[in-house]
């Protein structure tokens, strides 16, 4: 049995006050039962909340515990410009000439944060690789599921783009991946030569060898949950596998990371054929392209759009300038490692 970190609380003077400039901070809100001059006030975040308490003893020292905030949308120094205006006071500048580095501000109270640059800015300054997350197959499934649900069709059984299959059997084998994917990584010391054997087969001659189906009685409400349901595996896997952990691919073993990337990928192809087959559009972000083509496809064009590159690298596209792929595999193994053959 463990604990986990319900609230983290603050004491300070003026517990709404404080709160209030604190969900600014993070774009959250007070509690609705939450008002001026109440001695407590909640400030509902991701994972633990934060409790302000009102108490009589003034701050006399340097916290011994801080915040460390990172911004979601901007720069860190924009981000610092918003905070100064919110009410923050300067109290420590630790950025680097070569953009690294850290702002110690204080809040209202006087109790001290530190803003840093995001993932996203850290490997930009760093010329490093932004890794693909459990966060990025949830956003790709999620975009997948909305897109499709913009369909009117009726009938699903139409030809998925350019395969063979039509939209449901495609987005069926799409769940499946993503299961399959999931199951992998849950089974690591059995799976790093094989599959772990569950009973594949295809509803029909010519259909995808599946061991996840939806039942066709719940119709495309049923199936797009199917697809939620096995994004949702994966991405729990993802987030809680241990990065040392290697599993069986046919492309050659990966790590979670790995996995998430062509669940990704998986995710953003097949969303593409499924949306050609039933006339809708489908452009998912170019960040989120560029970061499983750097993880999975290392070697593809570096200076075409995003989008495209990802297509034209799973033989979906042509990309001026180069052949077309006909055929395909993507680099399983963590790019530190051996590259595979």
């Amino acid at each position: 049995m463990t604990s986990h970190v319900h609230h983290v609380t603050v004491d300070c003077a003026d517990a709404y006050k404080l709160a209030t400039f604190w969900a600014e901070v993070l774009g959250s809100s007070l509690a609705d039962d939450d008002f001026p001059g109440d001695p407590e006030a909640l400030v509902r975040t991701p994972g633990a909340a934060l409790l302000f308490v009102t108490v009589p003893e003034p701050k006399s020292t340097k916290n011994r515990v801080h915040f460390d905030v990172q911004p979601d949308d901007r720069t860190r120094d924009e981000e610092v410009e918003r905070l100064l205006a919110l009410g923050a006071t300067l109290v420590g500048d630790h950025r680097r000439p070569n953009g690294r580095g850290w702002v110690t501000l204080a809040d209202p109270e006087g109790n001290e944060f530190c803003v840093e640059c995001d993932a996203r800015e850290r490997a930009r300054l760093t010329g490093t690789r932004l890794p693909v997350t459990a966060d990025d197959v949830t956003s790709a499934v999620g975009l997948a599921v909305a897109a499709f649900k913009e369909s009117p069709a009726d009938d699903w059984h139409i030809p998925a783009g350019t395969l063979t299959w039509d939209c449901w059997e495609t987005v069926e084998h799409l769940s499946d991946d993503l299961f399959a994917y999931a199951a992998q990584l849950g089974a690591p010391s059995s799976s790093s030569d094989t599959d772990v054997p569950f009973h594949w087969t295809p509803r029909r001659e010519g259909g995808p060898h599946n061991a996840v189906f939806a039942d066709p009685a719940a119709g495309a409400s049923g199936l797009l949950r199917t697809l939620e349901a096995s994004g949702a595996l994966l991405s729990a896997m993802v987030r809680t596998t241990a990065p040392d952990i290697r599993s069986h691919h046919v492309f050659g073993a990966s790590d979670a990371e790995g996995f998430a990337a062509m669940g990704v990928v998986e995710t953003l192809v097949h969303a593409h054929d499924v949306a050609e087959g039933l006339g809708i559009g489908w452009t998912p972000p170019a960040d989120l392209c560029d970061r499983v083509l750097a993880r999975l496809f290392p070697d593809s064009p570096a200076d075409e759009d995003r989008w495209t590159v990802l297509l034209w690298s799973t033989g979906r596209a042509d990309l001026p300038g180069h052949e077309r792929v006909t055929s395909w595999k993507w680099h399983g193994a963590p790019l530190e490692e051996t590259p595979q053959p």
